[in-house]
């Protein structure tokens, strides 16, 4: 495997002195060092780049917040832990702005260096590298008639990433996801296509081919005596559609599955100015025997408010307040009131983003009870899906 390179930037000598020295025990890539946010910029233009940052905040001169800013803007930085002494809120604030620089935020241990913790930030940091998706130069970006070309042949093909109880992991139902199977680059995920279709309208396109599929799917499943559920991705856009839920309806009948059985999910932030047009079909929709799921409830302005307003049967936890349970308190919090939340309400409530054991222990702790994150299973086209359905489920149960 790949050797990393690391940088510690600390401005107390001996403590530099100390983990850096810890660190060239155990890692055999460089290990580069830096006392204050000049020196580190430095460092950065001397060197290709940088696979985890090891970052204190508070210092003289250029300090560790000013360096992460700079450091954003020159693409040179893989991933960020922050080793300081700033009192545990403020690094915390720190931390939401590590997310909005763009950067991988794999942990924060605090004062002193604890070498044992930052090995399992390195083991996350491999994985998140082995399963990001291969990224696309500027040259081989797909154009406008290359995804056109995709959606007339039929190369995007719904993925399956299933909904499981925390306890016993037993299969609940699956988010249908558009991957596209490329003749040339392979499967690509949606960061390479979807903003392409979305500048030039082609999102309805793609969504009735994941529908179609996804119905389709249910169909053979129920010829075996199994009903899924599934959850299909709606857009804003599709929501001002007044024919939307005529064809839902007349593609339900003809594929003979359970309305029931079909869930929509709508980010809550594509509801903050929806027109009155979008919210009649979400009412349309659930006459319809549809369920509608609230998607990154809490990553928006207006959750309480919608929630209030619209007829969701289910809530998805954004995966953030997971991410950030472990070191911030507050999360576990709103995560807990998020549960007592959706039982008061009648509703089903959706955990986002489990990757741990220890994520799931917790929230089971909390009163979680269903679970959607690479923990239990990643997205998985339809072969992959229908063998996880067979050993994850009863014969009539979803």
């Amino acid at each position: 495997m790949q050797d990393l390179t690391v940088l510690v930037l600390e401005d107390e000598p001996f403590q530099r002195l100390v983990t850096v020295t810890a660190l060239e025990k155990v890692l055999p890539g460089p290990i580069l060092q830096a006392a204050d946010g000049h020196e580190a910029v430095a460092v950065l233009s001397d060197c290709d780049a940088v696979d985890i940052v090891l970052c204190d905040l508070k210092m003289a001169g250029m300090d560790g917040l000013a360096f992460l800013r700079h450091a954003s803007s020159s693409g040179k930085i893989g991933a960020v832990v922050l080793c300081s002494e700033l009192d545990p809120v403020l690094r915390q604030a720190t931390v939401a702005m590590i997310h909005c620089l763009g950067l991988t935020f794999l942990g924060d241990l605090g004062k002193p260096f604890k070498l044992e913790g930052f090995s399992q930030m390195v083991k996350l940091y491999r994985e998140h590298c082995s399963a990001a998706p291969r990224q696309l130069s500027s040259a081989e970006l797909p154009t406008l008639s290359d995804v056109q070309e995709g959606l007339d042949k039929g190369e995007f093909e719904a993925y399956y990433q299933p909904k499981v109880t925390m306890k016993g992991q037993l299969l609940v139902g699956a988010e249908v996801l558009a991957r596209w199977t490329h003749p040339q680059w392979g499967v690509l995920a949606p960061m390479h296509f979807l903003p392409v279709m979305e500048k030039h309208n082609l999102i309805n396109r793609l969504f009735w081919q994941m529908f179609e599929q996804g119905l389709a799917l249910q169909q053979r499943l129920a010829a075996q005596g199994r009903i899924i559920n599934l959850a299909f991705n709606l857009h804003p856009a599709q929501l001002a559609c007044s024919a939307l839920p005529e064809r839902i309806s007349m593609l339900i009948k003809r594929s003979q599955v359970p309305a029931a059985s079909v869930m929509f999910e709508i980010t809550e932030s594509g509801l903050i100015s929806a027109p009155a047009r979008s919210l009649e079909n979400l009412v349309r929709l659930r006459m319809l025997g549809c369920g509608l799921a609230m998607d990154d409830f809490g990553a928006g302005y207006s959750s309480l408010d919608r929630l209030s307003e619209l007829p969701f049967s289910q809530i998805k936890l954004d995966r953030a307040f997971v991410r950030k349970m472990q070191n911030q308190p507050k999360s576990a919090a709103i995560i807990s009131c998020s549960v007592a939340l959706a039982q008061a309400l009648g509703i089903s409530l959706v955990i986002e983003g489990v990757e741990t054991v220890e994520q799931q222990a917790r929230l089971i702790e909390l009163g979680g009870t269903l679970a959607q994150g690479f923990l239990f299973a990643r997205p998985m086209p339809e072969s992959h899906f229908i063998n996880f359905c067979t050993h994850r489920t009863s014969p009539g149960k979803s």
